[in-house]
């Protein structure tokens, strides 16, 4: 099995939606199955409590479980696949083709596209999701982005792997934390049970159970 593999990284147990996953050896291969995916499903099913003041663009193409909450001035914009008991607070903007287990939060002021969300991932403040995954239980710091296109705009390669996608944000396992601040390169892994310390920049394969650090000192200088 190879390093990337998707099983190196999530555990589907509870997932609600495992056969997404269904012949996928390297993991980012996913992000090209979430449309295809979504298009054979059929949506526009809504039994969450859902706000007057909430946008639902295409909610023939929006699908919502029991117990989520969906509140005041979030924007969904179909495709989109939302589990049961998730969160999609205020000022959230879902942009499309976007897959949510149970247990989801989906906060303030934070930017979803191309995305797929397992069972208690949170990305409650001020984030930036695109064309990336996150694990179950990933908790994002206030202010985390997860870039997804390079400046020269050329596909993105994983320890020499061409994968072929030109945008790739990050892909999260299972447990991991991001500190506030944080800025995920695009084509960055992170294992499993990793933490990345706030305001740190990093990118490239980060194995399981990795602490991510960086220097936090300052100085002080006379104002010219």
């Amino acid at each position: 099995m190879s390093a990337f593999h998707f099983k190196n990284f999530f555990s589907l147990e509870g997932f609600p939606f495992p056969d997404l996953f269904n012949d996928v050896e390297n993991v980012w291969e996913i992000l090209k199955l979430i449309h295809p995916y979504l298009s054979k499903k059929k949506l526009g099913v809504i039994e969450a409590e859902v706000a007057s003041q909430a946008y639902l663009i295409n909610p023939e193409l929006i699908s919502i479980g029991k117990g989520s909450i969906v509140e005041p001035g979030a924007y969904i914009k179909g495709p989109c696949l939302i589990g049961e008991n998730c969160t999609i607070r205020h000022g959230a903007y879902i942009r499309g083709d976007v897959i949510a287990g149970n247990d989801v939060v989906i906060g303030h002021d934070t930017e979803v596209k191309n995305a797929l969300f397992l069972n208690g991932s949170h990305a409650a403040h001020f984030a930036y999701v695109g064309d990336s995954i996150l694990g179950s239980k990933v908790n994002l710091g206030a202010g985390t982005k997860l870039a997804n296109l390079r400046f020269n705009n050329k596909a993105i390669k994983i320890n020499g792997i061409d994968t072929g996608l030109r945008k790739f944000g990050s892909i999260l396992g299972d447990n991991v934390q991001t500190g506030c601040n944080s800025v995920l390169n695009p084509g960055t892994l992170v294992g499993k049970d990793s933490e990345i310390l706030p305001n740190l920049n990093v990118g490239g394969f980060i194995e399981a159970q990795s602490r991510v650090v960086g220097d936090f000192s300052f100085r002080v200088q006379p104002k010219k």
